[in-house]
């Protein structure tokens, strides 16, 4: 159930409670508050005239002023029969459960349409770290997303980087590594190459420096 269908049946509900008269949910029309207004959704109030024998204006402070007391809203106006709410904690919440209790809410008809998604993709000369947890949560969950309205979903990921990068790597471990090998030095192969790209950078930025400040520079 999306928080609009539980709005509308709240709608219902309070139809009942204040004129006595049932109403069919799904009739309730809901669009979301125009921007220059406060609010989350508003109610269309003109159906409810007839049987309430109100003007749709008297509706909507009645509708209002039901889910304050409810505890669903916490603030509404009116705009010409539009009763324009701001939600309650208490209402997203009931929404949410309600959500929750559906095993496969939002998912849809499988479809002929299929997808890649890449992601992860580490870089082989540098450790992964922290950070990228965010970049495969992400595409993780892009890819979960696209297979619940029907994609069928590749996922994939880059893990071959022949650029600049490994040959900076390479050329360092010949300079200065004397044979070492991630056994010997008890590193993690990754750490490994990545250690070797930056002492690299670090030994170029220092040889560049150094060249600025001679005569033939």
């Amino acid at each position: 159930m999306s928080a609009v269908n539980a709005l509308r049946k709240d709608v219902a509900r309070g139809i009942k409670s204040l004129y006595d008269q049932e109403i069919e949910a799904n009739s309730v029309l809901v669009n979301v508050t125009r921007k220059e207004f406060p609010g989350d959704y508003s109610i269309v109030c003109f159906p409810f005239a007839k049987i309430s024998r109100k003007k749709p204006e008297e509706v909507a402070q009645d509708l209002g002023t039901y889910f304050v007391e409810q505890g669903k809203a916490k603030a509404f106006n009116i705009v010409k029969g539009f009763l324009n709410l701001e939600f309650a904690n208490d209402f997203w919440m009931s929404a949410l459960g309600e959500i929750r209790k559906a095993d496969k809410f939002g998912w849809q008809a499988k479809t002929d349409k299929k997808i890649m998604v890449e992601f992860a993709s580490p870089n082989t000369n540098k450790p992964l770290h922290l950070g990228h947890i965010r970049n495969i949560l992400l595409g993780w969950s892009i890819s979960n997303i696209y297979k619940a309205v029907g994609f069928d979903v590749i996922r994939t990921q880059i893990v071959n980087d022949r650029g600049i990068a490994i040959c900076k790597s390479m050329l360092a471990w010949k300079k200065f590594g004397e044979g070492a090998t991630p056994e010997s030095s008890g590193l993690k192969s990754d750490i490994f190459v990545g250690k070797y790209n930056v002492e690299f950078e670090t030994t170029f930025k220092k040889e560049y420096a150094d060249c600025q400040t001679t005569e033939e520079a």
